[in-house]
């Protein structure tokens, strides 16, 4: 069943996000803040691994030894003016702030910028690893679902320590993967097998320099703007597209 993947990776998301809630009322907040914490480092050690597919041979073949970390780095210059002028990051805010007063029937309560952070960040999270991306896409094309099963581990693991800290609102980050990921399984099955290695190595590159911002966010050590940044996944290929023609 295509899409399976998908749904298997909402309901661990939350699953693992319920859990987290019950834990984190019975958890002080230097606790919940000591996990957040180590959550970021391991968010840094993960983004910092996709950044290794800069050195694919796929990638370093079709645009040229020195041009890799040069393409990524015109995907993330050229993403970020796009997401910038669109207010990427500000509309995703402002979608999680709608959906926390809906859920709450109009009650601004003093939770509602953990909720927001929680539905940013984890919506982030789990949307722009390349799993979410290369899984989706291997159901999509019929290749099996293990990718996304094992991503929906990652996640529900993910979504426990995300919410015994920022609440339920990584509870509702599963909304847009939901979308994110069906969106690229019905690609997957209308288009085929249409991204070569050296585009998806590019991809998980450029993914994982902002895995490594929304590490900086949960560390607290700067509130890079992720969000903004995410036309880079899309612009990192056509790139790559570009310079293979020219090099080739």
């Amino acid at each position: 069943m295509r899409g399976l993947g998908t749904i298997i990776n909402v309901v661990a998301i939350v699953l693992g996000a319920t859990l987290g809630v019950l834990m984190g009322n019975r958890l002080p907040a230097r606790t919940r803040h000591t996990v957040t914490d180590a959550l970021g480092m391991v968010v840094l050690v993960i983004g910092a691994l996709n950044i290794a597919s800069i050195s694919d041979s796929s990638f370093r073949h079709a645009v040229g030894k020195s041009w890799p970390l040069l393409v990524v780095l015109g995907a993330l210059v050229i993403g970020g003016i796009i997401g910038s002028l669109l207010r990427i990051e500000e509309r995703v805010a402002t979608f999680g702030g709608w959906l926390q007063i809906k859920l709450t029937r109009g009650r601004v309560s003093d939770s509602r910028e953990r909720f927001i952070e929680g539905f940013v960040s984890a919506s982030l999270l789990f949307c722009i690893g390349p799993l979410a991306i290369l899984g989706a896409l291997s159901d999509g094309l019929g290749h099996g679902i293990n990718q996304l099963v094992l991503k929906s581990a990652l996640d529900m693991f993910a979504a426990i320590a995300f919410a015994a800290t920022l609440g339920w609102g990584v509870a509702v980050a599963a909304l847009p993967v939901g979308i994110f990921q069906g969106l690229i399984t019905v690609l997957g099955v209308l288009a085929g097998s249409f991204l070569p290695p050296s585009m998806i190595a590019a991809i998980t590159a450029t993914g994982g320099i902002l895995l490594l911002g929304i590490g900086l966010r949960l560390l607290q050590i700067k509130p890079i703007p992720v969000a903004d940044l995410l036309p880079s996944l899309v612009v990192a290929p056509i790139i790559v597209g570009i310079v293979s023609t020219l090099h080739g």
